[in-house]
């Protein structure tokens, strides 16, 4: 279930809210400019193609190229075979920005995206149906578990795709990992 767990950055141990309300989430996130939504899901295959499941999302990928602004959309998947998902685990697990926003709808699966807003750190559990965008300049991270298991289609403006500029702050690795929240939702 989707979850949002709001720390306090200095007290990273235990969260000071979790709830699991659609409307909630999407309220409390809003009131931080993240956009979070929760599309229709379609039935396709696991091994459904990047162009199948384009196809299926095309009237809301449209939909938002034309709102946002978007050039590209392509899709990313990993699952627990992958032999490089460690590497791709660590690449996203520390804190950065983008100059443009980051937009992830989860077609299958889960992750966990941290968004740190001064003392606070809101941590939310994506799951299927839930449609994220991080707007450009928000310090965040994500968690993908050690055994991924998602596939998400991702929205750019910038054709390069995803660019991160790193904080260098050590945040992400003081807070509770994809392993504790994932398994307490």
């Amino acid at each position: 279930m989707t979850t949002l767990s709001i720390f306090n950055q200095n007290q990273p141990e235990q969260p000071q809210s979790v709830t699991e309300d659609g409307a909630e989430i999407r309220r409390l996130l809003a009131a931080k400019g993240i956009r979070f939504e929760q599309w229709q899901t379609r039935e396709l295959p696991d091994d459904a193609s990047a162009e199948t499941i384009l196809d299926a999302y095309q009237e809301e990928v449209a939909a938002l190229k034309r709102e946002c602004g978007f050039q590209t959309a392509d899709v990313v998947s990993l699952n627990p075979d992958d032999p490089q998902k460690e590497a791709f685990r660590q690449k996203f697990l520390d804190e950065h920005v983008h100059s443009e926003d980051e937009v992830r709808f989860f077609v299958r699966g889960q992750g966990l995206f941290y968004l740190h807003f001064g003392d606070q750190v809101y941590a939310v559990l994506c799951q299927q149906n839930d449609l994220i965008s991080v707007p450009d300049g928000t310090r965040h991270w994500f968690d993908m578990g050690p055994q991924p298991r998602f596939t998400c289609i991702r929205l750019f403006s910038n054709p390069d795709g995803w660019v991160a500029d790193f904080t260098g702050e050590d945040i992400a690795r003081r807070l509770p990992r994809y392993e504790q929240l994932a398994g307490a939702a």
